[in-house]
């Protein structure tokens, strides 16, 4: 087996792999969080210790975990970034003892160009061997191209790209697509890109129906079948700080089966 890209610790020195997933976007507003916290609450759901990285200075995964105030944050791994440290970071989530998260806070936008060398390397070194003590590490990215972004795609095994069926989608896709080949011809050799998702899809509307062929005649097969609705369930459990899992209405149960099936597809065959 090859070496895992998360720190310098190899899959063939332990039992087993631990699915480490950056989630990211161009631009903001299209749902990136929404998919982080609906994967999260997959895993809640069925029992797997999860570790979710906010590298978004806006921290709405944060607050959707409903961390408020903690100790440290990944901003504080970043100005580390000894191996390690990332673990004095870890907060419990509001979610329960599964889901824990290493917070964000507004001062992260001053980390997103580079400073010094290899500054894109700092949450990988910062991590070192932590993914190991959970079954799935997820990663909320800003949405941008930035030194966050590459700090994030140069410590996971795999990247989602979320976009919203509208007029810029296929751009910003691409654009997200091409920062992952980057990192994979630079940082991360192992890198993989798990798929495009699309979120907020409102399938009634023409527009809507054009853009998502669009992006599957374009990318084929590497564009999710796995498509997320725009339903008011989605900002009415993150405004809670509940996972969709545990949101009761019909929104909510039609919303945990497609997080469901989004994450046996973007970790297959490890968590039936």
């Amino acid at each position: 087996m090859a070496s895992s890209p998360i720190g310098d610790w190899s899959r063939t020195a332990y039992d087993s792999w631990v699915p480490a997933i950056a989630i990211l976007s161009m631009k903001g507003g299209v749902g990136k969080t929404t998919v982080t916290l609906g994967l999260a609450s997959a895993a809640w759901k069925r029992g797997l210790r999860t570790l979710v990285i906010d590298l978004d200075p806006q921290a709405n995964a944060t607050m959707g975990l409903g961390v408020d105030s903690p100790a440290l944050t990944v901003n504080d791994v970043l100005a580390d970034a000894r191996p390690g440290t990332a673990r004095d970071a870890v907060s419990r989530s509001g979610w329960g003892d599964r889901i824990d998260v290493i917070a964000a806070e507004r001062a992260l936008e001053f980390r997103n160009v580079p400073q010094g060398l290899s500054s894109h390397l700092r949450l990988r070194t910062g991590l070192a061997a932590l993914p190991l003590e959970y079954d799935l590490v997820l990663v909320d990215c800003p949405p941008s191209i930035g030194e966050l972004t590459r700090n994030a795609l140069a410590a996971v095994d795999a990247a989602i790209v979320v976009t919203e069926p509208a007029f810029f989608a296929l751009h910003g896709a691409q654009e997200a697509i091409e920062a992952v080949e980057v990192a994979r011809a630079t940082a991360n050799p192992g890198l993989r890109t798990a798929n495009i998702v699309l979120n907020k899809v409102r399938p009634a509307v023409a527009e809507h129906r054009l853009r998502v062929a669009e992006l599957r005649e374009f990318y084929g097969a590497q564009v999710s079948d796995i498509v997320i609705p725009e339903r008011n369930a989605i900002p009415q459990s993150e405004g809670a700080a509940m996972p969709i899992h545990a949101w009761e209405s019909p929104a909510g149960t039609e919303l945990a089966r497609l997080f469901d099936s989004l994450l046996d597809e973007v970790a297959p065959g490890r968590f039936r």
